[in-house]
């Protein structure tokens, strides 16, 4: 394990949890190790102070040698969360939607007691929603759901996508978009425009790749 090679302490499984939290050393950088990631692997977040970046890279660098460690970019990122069913800030969890709409109501206690925003979140419930996040499975291979497109159902328009990747590990084309609850349900087909051409899509669950997030926990 990388970390193993460039940090004092036990990062076995055992004792590193998945989503628990230690302070440690990457080299002779101080960080702050998260078991956490985006990627759907066991893998890791780690927050170094500014000025021990680079010690912190090297040390990385060096340790993963032996192990294969190679670089990957933003767009990796987005295809793996999107394998996932993993949200993120300014694409789908934005103040346009609330909690109930995003798939994020379990973490809401309207019961605990007054906080920042209750009363409000009351209110919309009092309602109901009026768009529900969705998975899609996009039926080609020419290119991703651009974030913005229309979904489409017959002639109405009745949703946006949000991200649109190719899913490499399960060979889909995947995409989130907000829609209206009406069509919200699992194997529902609708169309997004893509580039001026209606192209269909299939509403799939969230996580089509280890859903019982095993790998993370390994």
């Amino acid at each position: 394990m990388v970390l193993s090679a460039c940090a004092r302490g036990d990062w076995s499984a055992a004792a590193f949890p998945w989503l628990s939290l230690q302070e440690c050393f990457v080299g002779i950088a101080p960080a702050t190790v998260m078991s956490v990631s985006f990627s759907g692997e066991l893998a890791y977040e780690i927050h170094v102070p500014n000025a021990s970046l680079y010690a912190a890279w090297l040390a990385l660098r060096e340790a993963g040698r032996g192990h294969s460690l190679t670089l990957f970019g933003a767009r990796a990122v987005e295809s793996m969360r999107l394998e996932k069913g993993f949200l993120h800030w300014k694409s789908e969890i934005i103040t346009e939607f609330d909690p109930f709409e995003t798939g994020l109501g379990r973490f809401v206690r309207l019961d605990k007691g007054d906080f920042v925003g209750r009363d409000a979140l009351v209110e919309r419930q009092s309602k109901g929603v009026r768009r529900k996040l969705v998975s899609l499975k996009v039926n080609t291979t020419e290119a991703p759901a651009p974030k913005g497109a229309s979904l489409m159902h017959g002639d109405l328009v009745v949703g946006t996508v949000t991200t649109g990747e190719w899913g490499h590990r399960v060979d889909m084309n995947l995409a989130y978009a907000f829609v209206t609850p009406d069509v919200a349900r699992m194997g529902q087909i609708l169309d997004i425009d893509l580039c001026g051409h209606r192209v269909p899509a299939q509403v799939i669950d969230f996580s089509p790749y280890d859903p019982d997030l095993t790998r993370v926990r390994s």
